[in-house]
């Protein structure tokens, strides 16, 4: 039995699960399970990991995303550029491997732990059909991990990108320094954060929302409710919206791509 599963905490609600769950049975796929592994700290990774032998893949969400890296192997290009891992390949290593990465001075366990970052592929695929001329630059509501990820597909579509956070950080502007000519520069607003996720409804990013025009798109990564009051505040000044869930459809797919190739990364 092939096993994959999600590491965070807390994880009382799962689209990982339910999803995977589901393309396995349509798939008729019978040899291949998803649970969930509620882990509080990170260093509890390789126990977890001791514990589940025949795990072959791991994808990684809030609190972990950025923590994990000093756990792995290798790290992907696009990942390591964005600080931050949410799918984990764990590739059983040959007793002669082990050995060589012994000698060349790279940990050795009977697992490679290999970091990836199919979130930026998530978001970059479903944000590109809805960017326009207009769509120069971006307001990131938000820096966790998630953060990262939209910042370094931002980057890949040559969308410059400000972050708006609540307590002062170089480089990142705060939630009470927002001006109209922030709204009137930046017609992509996205939201990193988990403010307006279910059961929380009536919470939002708190931005001048009177500053939003027809003109802007506003991105929520949140998919439950599927429309959150932030993207409902911004449709009711016109904007254009979307929610996170194609992201999400995606990023899983990436992912199942990922643990199910072979190539070895050295």
């Amino acid at each position: 039995m092939k096993k994959y599963g999600l590491i965070g905490f807390p994880l009382s609600h799962s689209f990982s699960k339910k999803y995977f769950t589901e393309k396995f049975a349509k798939l008729h796929i019978k040899d291949a399970e998803y649970d969930l592994y509620p882990i509080e700290h990170i260093k509890d990774l390789q126990d977890m990991l001791d514990l589940h032998p025949d795990l072959c893949g791991l994808n990684v969400t809030i609190p972990h995303k950025v923590n994990v890296i000093k756990y792995l192997d290798w790290i992907e290009h696009d990942a390591k550029n964005a600080g931050a891992v949410n799918c984990i390949r764990v590739v059983a290593e040959s007793p002669v491997l082990a050995s060589f990465l012994g000698e060349v001075g790279v940990k050795g366990h009977d697992f490679r732990l290999e970091g990836f970052n199919t979130d930026i592929y998530g978001f970059e695929m479903s944000l590109r059909p809805l960017i326009t001329d207009e769509h120069e630059s971006a307001l990131i509501l938000g820096d966790g991990g998630a953060a990262k990820a939209v910042r370094c597909a931002l980057d890949n579509l040559g969308i410059a990108a400000t972050t708006v956070i609540r307590k002062p950080k170089p480089g990142c502007i705060l939630y009470k320094d927002l001006k109209p000519y922030h709204f009137k520069k930046n017609k992509l607003i996205i939201n990193t954060t988990p403010l307006g996720t279910a059961p929380n409804v009536d919470e939002c990013p708190n931005i001048p929302y009177e500053y939003i025009t027809k003109s802007h798109l506003l991105y929520d990564l949140i998919y439950n409710p599927e429309k959150t009051l932030f993207l409902k505040k911004g449709e009711q000044q016109g904007a254009r919206i979307k929610n996170g869930y194609e992201m999400l459809t995606l990023q899983a797919e990436k992912s199942w791509e990922i643990w199910n190739s072979q190539t070895m990364n050295l």
